[in-house]
């Protein structure tokens, strides 16, 4: 056997470096979609809290002239759809609001010292028309004080009845809606007024709603993009932008209150264009229409609150319970957290609102009292103060009672008269006394819309910023 071949040939250099390429793609793995975004919405609709259009997220990217104008006609349809159904409980809130509810304490003291000769000087000559020694005796020694509660409850039928006489025809009696639906049914079977009536300012809200829903994030992305910067705490600017909003559409909101309380029978106002137009003419010109103090005054504290509160309040109410609660993660607990500060931020921001109402109700300058489907205050009011002053002093928290039958009493010449009777209130309250109800008005409906926004926030996943007051 001969020697082994060589192996030069079959020599192989292995001494390559290494080389460390990168992964250029993930391995396919299945991605966990995130989570929905849920969010509530309170905004600046005065009827039942309900989202306007979004401008922001539906304006057509590109600048096609017809995609345009077809969003700007969905938007105004929408609203003015859900103005027509909203409409009606607006307007039995606004007449609650600006009615003026008397007290009318025909039982006081002053009344029954003024009173107190006449009411003897009745029962004397009633006693003698009987022509009856026995009688007459018998009414002599008769305790007066043991006559005064059916006499005082006569006296008290008789001033309401001479109140409700002295009222125009077009005015609606006070004490006969409790609420706003007792307000909606007194409207629609008032004569003069009817079921038309519960859409008075109908195209003026809609166009102010239109309005506020495109102009406010609008003022808001500008004042984020210049401001932005220099401001330390971010809820400054939401807040400027609800209150620039509010001050430009003031006007319009003048101009729906004068349509929704002047009467039907004898109209002041034929529409918004009528009404800016007189308001402008009469009361002191477009400067007066922004800056007059009755009105500027009411405008700032109202648009500033309102947000202030609905921005604010959730935070404070995290804070102070200890919770941590995002929307992100629970959604359920955050609506519910949003849907308590509402409540809570109503209680602060309603009684502005009412006083904002009776202030824009009154005239001012050269213009004359137009007629009102309700009692107003015979007196003007002076101001926020001076209004909140005389609704708490002069007031009363419930409906005051009326007339419900007819007694028949016969006087001292021998004929029969008919005095309606006033069914007495046992054990009334102290909000009888006060006129802080009068300061809430509407309390329920603005809960019951609270609520309803709610339930709809629940089955609707957005992606905006929350709840945002308006």
């Amino acid at each position: 056997m001969g020697p082994p071949a060589s192996l030069r040939d079959l020599y192989a250099d292995t001494s390559s470096a290494w080389s460390f390429v990168p992964i250029t793609s993930k391995p396919d793995m299945p991605e966990l979609a995130p989570p929905p975004i849920w969010a509530t919405r309170q905004t600046n609709s005065s009827v039942f809290d309900l989202s306007p259009h979004d401008f922001e997220s539906s304006w057509p990217s590109s600048g096609n002239i017809q995609e345009i104008a077809s969003m700007l006609a969905t938007v105004v349809f929408s609203q003015y759809a859900m103005s027509v159904v909203a409409m009606p409980w607006e307007v039995g809130k606004l007449l609650l609001q600006v009615q003026w509810v008397p007290r009318k304490d025909g039982g006081s003291q002053p009344r029954e010292s003024a009173d107190s000769e006449e009411e003897e000087g009745e029962v004397r000559s009633s006693s003698l028309s009987d022509g009856s020694n026995d009688d007459d005796d018998d009414s002599y020694f008769t305790d007066p004080n043991a006559l005064r509660p059916l006499q005082r409850q006569r006296l008290q039928a008789e001033e309401t009845a001479d109140e409700e006489a002295a009222l125009p025809d077009y005015v609606m009696p006070v004490g006969e809606a409790d609420g706003v639906w007792g307000m909606i049914k007194q409207l629609s079977g008032f004569r003069g007024e009817g079921w038309l009536s519960l859409w008075k300012g109908l195209l003026t809200t809609a166009i102010m709603e239109t309005i506020t829903s495109g102009l406010q994030p609008a003022v808001s992305t500008a004042l984020q993009s210049v401001f932005l910067p220099f401001v330390a705490q971010p809820i400054v600017l939401p807040v400027a932008s609800h209150l620039i909003t509010g001050i430009v559409i003031s006007p319009l909101e003048l101009v729906r209150t004068r349509l929704v309380i002047q009467s039907a029978a004898q109209p002041t106002y034929s529409g918004p264009i009528d009404a800016l137009t007189q308001i402008v003419r009469d009361e002191g010109g477009w400067r007066s229409l922004y800056f007059h103090p009755q009105l500027l005054l009411p405008t700032l504290l109202d648009c500033t609150l309102r947000p202030l509160v609905g921005l604010a309040l959730p935070d404070l109410l995290m804070h102070h319970l200890g919770l941590h609660i995002a929307r992100e993660v629970n959604p359920l607990a955050w609506n519910c957290l949003q849907l308590a500060a509402s409540c809570l931020g109503l209680l602060a921001t309603l009684p502005f609102e009412t006083v904002r109402r009776r202030l824009q109700a009154q005239t001012r300058g050269n213009a004359s009292p137009i007629p009102m489907c309700v009692q107003l205050r015979p007196v003007r009011y002076n101001g926020v103060v001076d209004a909140f002053w005389h609704i708490l002093t002069e007031e009363r928290s419930d409906t005051p009672p009326h007339r419900r039958k007819c007694r028949k009493r016969r006087t001292s010449h021998g004929s029969v008269d008919e005095v309606p009777i006033v069914p007495e209130r046992g054990n009334e309250s102290w909000l009888r006394t006060t006129g802080i109800g009068q300061l809430y008005r509407g309390l329920g409906m603005r809960l019951g819309a609270c609520a309803l926004a709610f339930v709809l926030a629940l089955f609707e996943p957005t992606n905006d910023n929350g709840w945002t007051e308006l």
